[in-house]
């Protein structure tokens, strides 16, 4: 048992929480022209500044990179700018801040492509599920191009750039999305890398191209400003394993080796497409599965609410619980479970895309939503 409550402080590495509700990355798709934040962004991450931690929501590193329109990027002056907004705004208010590094590799169209070309991925797999286009259509996935050998430097290089454009942008720390069924996920699984090179087959060899970007950040940032996102059991983008638990053991031990701020774990919920609004209690405990393996601070996510996510920090299984929807209608998300305050309901049509509605015009009940 651990003496914690989620309103406890909380180190992680460099960074100093006041309390344990951490706000998940969530894409909205509400970035401006070219990917780059704008003033109603901004207004809607300083809502939330009362969380613990803000993870941002996941930033292409690259036009390459980017998956979905409406995202934002740290790859150009302008989105560094827009990002600089944001950071100065949440930390107006106090809050920390770290921005979550993505490629989303095989899930994407090459209409979010330079120059309309294929997504890139380990293999040559086409995901079993539909792809946005930049028009904001569903059509089914292509076929990705396998990146050759020689390539994945390049690959480092987009995060570790990302990484320093961070910085510039105020930042308190970076997260790398290995998670989700995006790039690096899809290094690391077997379902989508079929490679027979240096960085595929055996675990270790699936591992090279994170813990490889993980190296880079670490240089940009040092180890206590970076974390990882993973989501062993993962159902999103067509992930898959022949052996789960062995690989993230494997996995998150190598991570655990460089001792970053935090790893970042996510609950199994289901299919998105399914919208399971809960924990599951049949799907596997990721949070107990895997925690031995890493040395440091552990958050998870995925389907709490306050009574479990409660029950999760005061056994010890976590050390931080991050909340997505909630946060999403409720911007004083730590007041309101701190005074037991009814939630809002969370609108789920205006969760990607559009404008202020469903997104900064949610009540709150003291002043964040000046």
């Amino acid at each position: 048992m651990s003496s914690h409550t989620l309103f406890d402080p909380l180190k992680l590495g460099a960074l100093e929480l006041p309390n344990r509700i951490v706000m998940a990355p969530l894409t909205r798709m509400r970035a401006g022209a070219e990917g780059a934040p704008t003033e109603l962004n901004a207004k809607y991450y300083a809502q939330r500044a009362s969380a613990g931690l803000i993870v941002t929501e996941a930033t292409q590193i690259s036009q390459q990179a980017k998956g979905y329109p409406g995202t934002p990027g740290i790859h150009s002056d302008a989105q560094i700018a827009g990002w600089r907004k944001v950071t100065d705004a949440v930390h107006a208010r106090g809050g920390r801040i770290v921005l979550q590094l993505w490629h989303t590799g095989a899930i994407s169209h090459p209409s979010n492509q330079p120059d309309h070309a294929q997504p890139v991925a380990p293999s040559a797999v086409r995901p079993t599920v539909q792809a946005l286009t930049s028009d904001y259509q569903w059509v089914d996935s292509v076929m990705p191009r396998a990146l050759a050998i020689d390539e994945l430097p390049g690959i480092v290089e987009q995060f570790a750039n990302g990484a320093r454009n961070a910085k510039a942008a105020g930042f308190d720390g970076v997260e790398v999305h290995g998670a989700n069924g995006y790039l690096l996920d899809q290094f690391l699984q077997d379902r989508s890398n079929h490679r027979t090179d240096a960085y595929g087959g055996s675990f270790e060899n699936r591992a090279r191209l994170l813990l490889d970007v993980l190296d880079a950040v670490i240089a940009v940032w040092g180890k206590d400003r970076v974390s990882v996102r993973l989501s062993p059991h993962g159902t999103l983008n067509d992930p898959g394993d022949s052996n789960p638990v062995g690989l993230f053991t494997h996995v998150i031990g190598r991570i655990s080796e460089r001792r970053p701020a935090y790893l970042h774990l996510i609950e199994p919920r289901g299919s998105l497409a399914g919208m399971v609004d809960e924990l599951n209690d049949t799907a596997p405990d990721n949070a107990r599965l895997f925690r031995t393996a890493f040395a440091g601070p552990v958050i998870s996510a995925g389907g709490y609410t306050k009574a479990s996510a409660s029950a999760a920090v005061e056994e010890g299984r976590v050390d931080a619980v991050a909340f997505g929807r909630y946060f999403i209608a409720n911007p004083d998300l730590v007041e309101r479970l701190q005074q037991n305050t009814p939630l809002n309901a969370y609108d789920r049509p205006t969760f990607y895309g559009g404008d202020a509605t469903g997104y900064t015009d949610y009540p709150a009940t003291s002043t964040v939503d000046a």
